[in-house]
């Protein structure tokens, strides 16, 4: 088991997207690993691999109840996303001790490379939709709070220097 430190905001590379994944070789899998890991000790329902400073187009989201049921995803492309939005309360370990009601398509249908290296489709609804849609933000160099005015963005980073 391997927890990963989180970058700490403002790290220039949560804000540079990802490079693609060619192929899912063993040091993809142990990113993968230690995203998980990383996820587990929060805990929370997902991780980018570039908050932990890897900068692959790697995320993982496990938004179960039991846990347990994560999946892993390579170079995730969001298809088609609902109309109807869900609100959540977002954070991040990048920027702790803060957090932000956040609106996002309640549904998605994503094209990713799975562990197998097999690019496939699956559709995700709720929190599993809001996590995805979190982890592929954080992958394309962009953070839950670029969502907010610029007004209520400013105040939380504020608010969270405080805290620090």
């Amino acid at each position: 088991m391997t927890v990963r430190k989180c970058l700490q905001w403002p790290d220039k590379r949560l804000r540079t997207a990802a490079t693609e994944v060619d192929a899912i070789t063993d040091e993809m899998r142990q990113i993968w690993d230690d995203l998980v890991d990383t996820m587990e000790a929060m805990p929370g329902v997902g991780m980018g691999a570039n908050q932990i400073g890897e900068m692959h187009r790697l995320i993982v989201v496990d938004a179960s109840q039991e846990r347990g049921q994560v999946v892993r995803m390579a170079n995730p492309e969001i298809l088609h996303a609902s109309i109807e939005l869900r609100e959540h309360e977002e954070a991040s370990p990048n920027l702790p001790g803060v957090s932000a009601v956040i609106k996002r398509p309640r549904a998605l249908t994503v094209r990713y490379m799975n562990e197998d290296g097999v690019v496939t489709r699956k559709d995700f609804v709720g929190l599993w939709a809001t996590s995805v849609q979190h982890q592929i933000d954080h992958i394309n160099g962009k953070m839950y709070f670029d969502h907010l005015s610029r007004t209520k963005r400013e105040m939380l980073i504020k608010k969270a220097r405080k805290l620090q």
